[in-house]
């Protein structure tokens, strides 16, 4: 159901709420959309959005929460999140694709000091370019996670489970202090003020490609401490 049919279905007075906040909902859509391949759609993010809103808008009580938008924000954005989920993005086949290509890819810079198309990573797999390009639009899509559930995807992703909280969190500080200042600015640009690559690397002077191997490496890392 569209976003525009769930507006003209409502008719409870907590729906007001909902409709004064609206836009807050597809804004926030559209700037995850921004950090997403084109075969997202912007209206399926909106509408899932907009649903959530609804909810808790008639569950809102205002006793126990001043700021309707603060109760709802987490939550609505949690919901667009849960819908990328649903769409079993990363398949146990592609997992392993995904890591080829990652490998190929930072191999490729290296040498040509630029990233491979996804014709050239067909020819170095031997794989079809169909296949690559499926792959690495997962792999785009994933990259919008929080870092918790990129940590915890696929196999190695078990070992992760078993490592307390507060321990994972002393990994994370450890490694990110272990680059320099620039490096650990992407990851505060793209996980917590959420810009996309191309915002950082307006900003940083550094090219979109460099900032996603600088993003992968510090998974690994992370991985490789906690004997993922």
């Amino acid at each position: 159901m569209s976003a525009s049919a769930y507006v003209n279905g409502m008719k409870h007075k907590e729906d007001e709420l909902a409709i004064q906040y609206l836009p807050a909902v597809k804004a926030m859509a559209y700037r995850l959309k921004e950090r997403l391949p084109s075969s997202i759609d912007f209206l399926d993010l909106s509408a899932i959005g907009t649903e959530e809103l609804i909810k808790l808008a008639r569950r809102y009580d205002e006793t126990l929460n001043d700021s309707f938008w603060g109760y709802a924000k987490k939550r609505v954005y949690g919901a667009m999140l849960d819908y990328l989920r649903s769409l079993d993005i990363l398949s146990r086949a592609s997992r392993k694709l995904v890591k080829a290509i990652d490998y190929a890819v930072e191999e490729y810079i290296l040498l040509h000091d630029e990233e491979p198309t996804d014709e050239e990573l067909s020819v170095l797999l031997n794989e079809s370019v169909e296949k690559v390009h499926e792959a690495r639009i997962a792999s785009s899509i994933y990259t919008v996670m929080p870092l918790h559930d990129q940590l915890h995807v696929g196999d190695e992703g078990a070992a992760l489970i078993q490592v307390e909280k507060d321990e994972l969190i002393e990994v994370i500080k450890s490694i990110l202090n272990s680059y320099n200042e620039r490096e650990q600015l992407i990851i505060q640009f793209y996980y917590f003020e959420e810009l996309t690559l191309k915002e950082i690397s307006e900003i940083l002077n550094i090219t979109e490609s460099r900032i996603s191997q600088i993003h992968k490496s510090v998974l690994q890392k992370i991985k490789e401490s906690v004997g993922a």
